[in-house]
């Protein structure tokens, strides 16, 4: 014979009232307790006793929880839904402990049954008449404030809902109350405190701030309190009496405040542009004050660097008079040699009239260079004269003019450096130093370009063509290439 089967014992199956089927179908409720149709609650009646067998039906977002009054204290069984099951020693583990043999199946059960409803949302109403709320820089001063708005609230945690209130004759209309009344108390004291990060005169336009205030506190108090979760807390209006004095005076002293710390805060600003306006003036004197040093910097060494060019240029045109002048001095020299020679007695003979051979051989050796020097250039330059329209052999000829020599600066490691003539070039740029992308720049150009773009370097960077060989037989004419 099992615990919750008849078996031999169907004919006590009447005792007790008949079969039931355990269910809410409240259509709005928080919790509910079920009882037997026509029954009124907390009847010690035995018909009104849950009998074995029963057909226990939980829809899902809800909870049953089975109640037994025991000696030794409440004892309770959970059964969430969705569930539609007979009651069962599998399922009621706690019924299962406390329901012996005795029975043998057939007799009823004493135990209360209550549905709580953990999908559905609770909205509660609230207005909250006139209080004073100060504002921090008045604290004398009570402005009168209204609040409305609607909290939404459900049960999470069943079993710590359980702890906290009694189920039995659990009347809703007096659970809202207590929590409008909760709901209340916090919702005036956030107000009344959040005026110190917001002035009351600024309150009504801050409901979203106070709304969100106002929830982050009542999650915390309510669900420790009451064992529900705060879904949300709208605040519908902060209505503040703008006709009471306490408002008239404030507004007064707030538009006082407020103008001094406009004239203040513009008085700021003026200095703020002021400074700011100074230092850019001195910034840009200072980068006009730089810009000059820079520009007489590069205009010095352009200076320096043409008279520096002049210069070897007038070297170059007065070097032949330069070599022709030492090679007069030279002559001079030898010339003053023949004259000591013949001062000295002509032929000396050596001490006391002695002839001097090695004297003599000296003086006619240095006295024939000279000569041999002398003929050589009066030659040279009676072929120049001759070779000049309009010369006559009596006429000095001018020095030929000397080539120009092209000189360029070059831009090494963003300093300036040369001038460099056409062969210091090729060297560079044999050396890898100079490339077709480095600036350059000679007397006369008006700006640093490319090495690439001035004609008299892009020459150099062109690869020499090898030459092709001849065929045999065809002299001049490149081979074919071969077929692809």
């Amino acid at each position: 014979m099992g615990l919750f089967g008849f078996g031999n014992n169907a004919s006590k199956v009447n005792e007790g009232g008949f079969m039931d089927a355990i269910r809410c179908d409240e259509p709005s409720y928080l919790i509910w307790k079920w009882r037997p149709a026509g029954q009124e609650a907390n009847t010690t009646k035995k018909e009104n006793a849950i009998r074995y067998g029963s057909t226990v039906r939980v829809k899902d977002g809800e909870v049953a929880v089975f109640v037994y009054n025991q000696k030794d204290g409440t004892q309770q069984d959970f059964i969430e839904g969705p569930f539609d099951k007979k009651i069962e020693t599998a399922n009621f583990p706690v019924l299962a402990s406390i329901v012996g043999l005795a029975f043998g199946g057939a007799s009823p059960f004493q135990a209360e049954v209550y549905y709580i409803n953990l999908a559905g949302i609770i909205q509660i109403k609230f207005a909250i008449p006139y209080f004073d709320v100060f504002d921090p820089r008045q604290p004398d001063l009570g402005v009168p404030v209204a609040v409305r708005g609607t909290m939404s609230f459900k049960i999470a945690d069943y079993r710590e809902f359980i702890k906290l209130h009694r189920l039995v004759n659990f009347d809703l209309d007096a659970f809202q109350k207590q929590i409008k009344d909760a709901c209340v108390k916090y919702v005036k004291d956030t107000v009344i405190n959040i005026v110190d990060n917001i002035p009351l005169v600024q309150i009504e336009k801050k409901i979203m701030a106070v709304s969100d205030a106002i929830e982050e506190r009542l999650k915390k108090r309510l669900q420790s309190e009451f064992g529900v979760v705060v879904s949300s807390v709208d605040i519908a209006t902060i209505e503040v009496d703008k006709t009471s004095d306490a408002y008239v005076t404030l507004k007064s002293v707030t538009q006082d405040i407020q103008i001094q710390f406009t004239k203040t805060q513009a008085n700021v600003n003026l200095d703020t542009m002021k400074a700011q306006s100074a230092v850019n003036i001195q910034n840009m004197q200072d980068m006009q004050r730089i810009n000059a040093e820079n520009m007489e910097e590069s205009l010095r060494i352009q200076r320096e660097e043409a008279q520096r060019a002049q210069k070897l240029q007038t070297e170059g045109a007065n070097f032949m008079a330069h070599q022709l002048n030492q090679q007069t001095k030279v002559a001079l020299a030898g010339t003053d040699a023949l004259g000591q020679l013949g001062a000295n007695g002509g032929m000396n003979m050596g001490g006391n009239g002695a002839f001097n051979p090695g004297a003599m051989m000296a003086s006619m050796a240095v006295g024939g260079a000279v000569g041999q020097n002398m003929a050589g250039m009066m030659n040279n330059m009676m072929g120049g004269i001759q070779g000049v329209p309009g010369m006559t052999p009596n006429m000095a000829p001018p020095p030929p003019p000397m080539p120009p020599q092209i000189q360029f600066n070059v831009v090494v490691n963003g300093q300036s450096a040369g001038p460099f003539d056409m062969n210091a070039l090729q060297q560079m740029i044999a050396a890898g130093t100079l490339t077709k992308d480095t600036l350059v720049w000679k007397v006369g150009m008006p700006a640093w370009a490319a090495a690439s773009t001035v004609p008299e370097l892009a020459s150099l960077f062109t690869p020499a063509v090898p030459p092709v060989p001849p065929v045999p037989g065809n002299p001049g004419v490149p081979p074919v290439p071969p077929s692809l």
